[in-house]
């Protein structure tokens, strides 16, 4: 795609990789686990944020602004590993809590989180925010300089960062099939079905409760790393509720417990805003921001949210249900017609015998072989046709 499409195409790509990164995470808590989580926006900022402060130099900082200079490829581990941390530290109230309790105490991570944001002003930058260096890989730099051309077409930061997002996006999905598909993936479906048979079963409700929160942690930083390499600048207002709102949005229109649902349900949510942002003059209900009208950014939540409630009701496995249904449809209709049998012809005396050609192993019992009622003789069995008197 890099070799034909434009900068705009590349980016939404972008946008939608990264955020499939952190569905397939909170997939593995909510969808999997059957643990709600409102906080996933906060992962995401510390993943963003502390590879922005360890991979940025100390002498180049902007406004007093600097960092660790590390290695970018280690910034991006260490910022991964830091998100992580911070689901460690929440995990045991995790493993204790559950449904909406457990919703509302991750809510609490995103109002804590923005007041860090805001206020940590020589590591994030506040309201202004920070740029973001771009990653270097063995000497290759994922920016528009220094220059590249493949097959006569410029590669710059966009066409070098699609493959890095997609090669990421990969790793992790096969990753959270693996854990699905194994024994932690059925301990983690047993506690979403039922917590007081995976107990007695011998699961360990609260440590699975509280690994799966760490993972998901984990998954939310490294799509925060992704998420600031493609918008190449890091904003605190980004990383509020609606982010996390827009990401539980992505799991249940995708489809809950389900690693490919969690991509599609990412890239429905994330590229919608941006088609309406880009088509939106040509559609008659959304107007250009700033002009009194509804929104893009409005009218794409109004869409996907009437696509949860259509999901929800119509369509509980989501988009990928809806496309599990349509499979065998299509299938039926790209297949060849079935051969058809026969038809008997019927004689001029009547119909015909409804079954000409009988079971060999229904035959005629002789009477000889039948006991009283009429019924034949079991094998292996002895009868005795015995008289009142007897």
């Amino acid at each position: 795609m890099p070799f034909y499409l434009e900068g705009f195409w590349l980016q939404a790509g972008l946008f939608a990789m990264s955020a499939a990164v952190g569905a397939i995470g909170l997939n593995l808590l909510t969808g999997a686990t059957g643990q709600l989580s409102m906080g996933h926006a906060f992962f995401l900022a510390v993943g963003a944020y502390c590879y922005v402060h360890l991979s940025a130099e100390p002498e180049d900082g902007l406004g007093g602004l600097g960092g660790l200079g590390l290695p970018t490829p280690l910034a991006a581990v260490l910022a991964v590993l830091a998100a992580g941390v911070a689901g460690g530290v929440f995990s045991p109230i995790a493993g204790r809590l559950k449904g909406a309790y457990l919703g509302i105490a991750t809510l609490a991570l995103i109002f804590l989180g923005q007041h860090v944001l805001f206020n940590a002003t020589p590591v994030t930058g506040g309201y202004n925010g920070r740029p973001v260096p771009p990653m270097e890989l063995f000497g290759f730099v994922f920016a528009d300089s220094p220059a590249l051309v493949v097959a006569r077409v410029p590669f710059g930061a966009l066409e070098r960062l699609w493959f890095l997002g997609l090669a990421v996006l990969v790793c992790a999905a096969v990753f959270a099939r693996g854990v699905l598909a194994g024994r932690p993936g059925r301990a983690m479906n047993t506690i979403r079905d039922h917590e007081i048979a995976a107990g007695v079963m011998g699961v360990p409700v609260a440590r699975y409760r509280a690994g799966v929160f760490v993972l998901s942690s984990m998954y939310g930083g490294l799509a925060g790393v992704l998420l600031a390499l493609a918008f190449q600048r890091t904003v605190p207002e980004y990383f509020g509720i609606l982010l996390s709102l827009d990401y539980l949005a992505m799991i249940v229109i995708g489809g809950l417990g389900s690693v490919a649902g969690a991509v599609a349900g990412a890239v429905f949510v994330s590229m919608l805003p941006q088609l309406l942002t880009r088509y939106g003059d040509s559609l008659p209900l959304v107007a250009e921001p700033g002009s009194g009208g509804i929104s893009p950014a409005e009218a794409a939540r109004i869409l996907y949210g009437a696509a949860v409630v259509a999901v929800v009701l119509f369509l509980p496995g989501g988009l990928l249900g809806l496309a599990g249904r349509l499979r065998p449809r299509l299938a039926r209709r790209t297949s060849p017609a079935r051969r058809t049998s026969p038809v008997r012809r019927t004689s001029p005396a009547g119909p015909a015998d409804p079954d000409p050609d009988p079971d060999p192993d229904r035959r005629a019992v002789p009477a000889a072989e039948t006991g009283r009622a009429g019924k034949p003789e079991k094998s292996g069995k002895t009868s005795l046709n015995l008289s009142p008197d007897d």
